[in-house]
């Protein structure tokens, strides 16, 4: 009897956070009505990057090695305008709990800092509700990450690179996550061959095997990693776990995905697209901002919470 109490006071913290299917869960935002839907990613070992006899292969994709990755939840969509410009406005920060309900991070949101206000309207008329935010720094979607942090109690950050190749692939070992034919993507995502010259609201394409939608394709997706070109030349005699190529200088970063403007070959599982100061091309501040990429209305980010939460030393990093 004393054995089955000590049970159920254990595992019914889980309960409530997750509810009865512990593979999903929605995150709400203090003070609004507006959730984060995350998607249990199981742990495994995959093959990442691609074979030079793959349709649209690049150099920076090979070789292909084995990568071990832990478990971890992502969000299903990726972050919409709605959820973003509460980050940005910063006006229900009051709103929070004095006490959140996550108990894995305990930081004030004041202290959290915000982006500034961009100097024109960075979704460029192609749409706001619903729509996936674009145009934000890396640094800016780790903030983002930071403050939703704060504002739960709970540990959010952007994916890595492997992390996300991992969840795009969805344990499959083709182009793409629905197999190798390009003529069936207009079902799963939207590139410059359906899009119309502009991305969509989320969730409108069929998701991959792991529910998670928009993956290829819409918004390319930042990634902690910094980008190195001949990085997997260095991984390929060894399994590598959770691996994460920390960044040494602001460009070039990772994105993953491709986007509404790209062709078809860029919206494989295995490509990668280095960020670069030309997305600041047109940004009239002096200097340029922190906060935007004036010339990347392509670039958007979803995120993802461990289910083992670094210490507070650790959290700090990946939002810094």
């Amino acid at each position: 009897m004393i054995k089955y109490i000590i049970k159920i006071i254990l595992i019914a913290p889980f309960l409530i956070a997750f509810g009865e299917n512990e593979n999903e869960y929605i995150e709400s935002v203090p003070g609004t009505d507006e959730k984060v839907e995350m998607v249990l990613i199981p742990g495994g070992t995959f093959t990442m990057g691609s074979p030079k006899s793959e349709k649209g292969h690049f150099g920076d994709e090979g070789p292909q090695h084995q990568v071990k990755i832990d478990p971890f939840w992502m969000g299903k969509f990726e972050i919409t305008w709605d959820l973003y410009e509460l980050f940005v406005a910063r006006n229900i920060d009051s709103k929070r709990p004095q006490q959140a309900k996550g108990r894995e991070v305990n930081i004030d949101v004041d202290g959290v800092s915000g982006a500034t206000q961009p100097y024109t309207e960075m979704s460029f008329g192609m749409g706001v509700e619903g729509y996936p935010a674009i145009c934000m720094t890396q640094l800016a979607a780790a903030k983002f990450c930071e403050w939703l942090s704060a504002m739960t109690g709970n540990f959010y950050r952007l994916p890595t690179e492997a992390e996300w190749e991992y969840a795009c692939r969805a344990g499959t070992k083709t182009a793409y996550s629905f197999g190798d034919n390009p003529a069936d993507l207009d079902i799963y995502g939207w590139h410059s061959g359906n899009s119309g010259g502009a991305y969509h609201q989320v969730g409108q394409k069929k998701p991959n095997p792991w529910g998670l939608y928009d993956m290829h394709g819409n918004v390319s997706e930042w990634t902690l990693d910094h980008y190195v070109p001949t990085l997997y030349k260095k991984r390929k005699r060894k399994t590598a776990s959770n691996p994460l190529q920390k960044p040494t200088k602001t460009y070039p970063r990772v994105v993953r995905g491709g986007a509404w403007s790209d062709q078809p070959s860029r919206l494989r599982s295995a490509t990668r697209r280095p960020s670069s100061k030309k997305w600041k091309k047109r940004d009239p501040q002096i200097p340029k901002s922190l906060w935007w990429h004036t010339d990347a209305p392509f670039v958007g980010f979803r995120v993802v919470r461990p289910t083992k939460t670094p210490l507070p030393e650790q959290q700090k990093i990946y939002w810094n």
